[in-house]
């Protein structure tokens, strides 16, 4: 039987701005657990939270982006490839299966798109509660898996860290052990500082998001 994912631990530092994916946030409330007595100061770009285990082997649902907010190109279509690429050992459980298996179990209620993810660009998330918990509660035991892989938004934002700098493609992704609701790794990546309309712009980012979950593979 596979070892139990974990995770390590970690705080983030305020964020400067969320101009971008703050607007987008239209989304309902959402109950989570947040770490701490009091709530967190939003996540900032480049942080990290945990350590991604080993995925090698493991079943991972990759979901859709959440929220894509004035990011060029397909961020679904370009995090599906990369991701198979590098990470070839890793069972993923892409949209499509899911979707098989909703028709095939119709009385499920769960959803791959438009989940209430707005909580992790607002604060810290040690676990996940309703109703995100429950869709992907319900997700996993309609596809079995040992993790989901949130990629909560995809946006191109201003550069914090380097004021008067260009803006880049900025991804935002979860790694959530679905029975349990544990946020086993949280981060933030940004791209290379280009235009939207270049592919590179969104192709740096992505890249940069697989070195940090497949930190284990060098390079």
């Amino acid at each position: 039987m596979p070892a139990k994912l974990d995770s390590g631990r970690g705080r983030l530092r305020p964020a400067r701005s969320w101009n971008g994916v703050r607007a987008a946030l239209a989304l309902g409330p959402v109950l989570l657990v947040l770490s701490g007595c009091g709530a967190s100061p939003p996540p900032e770009p480049g942080m990290s939270r945990g350590v991604p285990p080993d995925l090698r082997g493991r079943r991972v649902i990759l979901l859709p982006v959440q929220l894509v907010v004035g990011v060029a190109g397909d961020p679904d279509a370009e995090l599906s490839f990369t991701l198979a690429d590098v990470g070839d050992e890793v069972d993923w459980v892409r949209e499509n299966e899911i979707q098989d298996a909703m028709r095939r179990s119709p009385t499920v209620q769960t959803r791959t798109r438009g989940l209430p993810v707005g909580v992790f660009l607002q604060a810290e998330v040690d676990r996940i509660g309703d109703p995100l918990f429950g869709y992907l509660r319900r997700m996993e035991a309609l596809v079995e898996a040992d993790a989901i892989l949130l990629p909560v938004a995809a946006s191109y934002e201003p550069n914090q860290a380097m004021p008067g700098s260009g803006p880049r493609v900025r991804l935002t992704a979860a790694l959530v052990e679905p029975r349990t609701g544990r946020v086993i790794w949280f981060g933030i990546e940004e791209g290379e500082e280009l235009d939207n309309a270049d592919p590179r712009a969104l192709a740096s980012a992505v890249e940069n998001l697989s070195r940090t979950l497949f930190w284990y593979l060098g390079g």
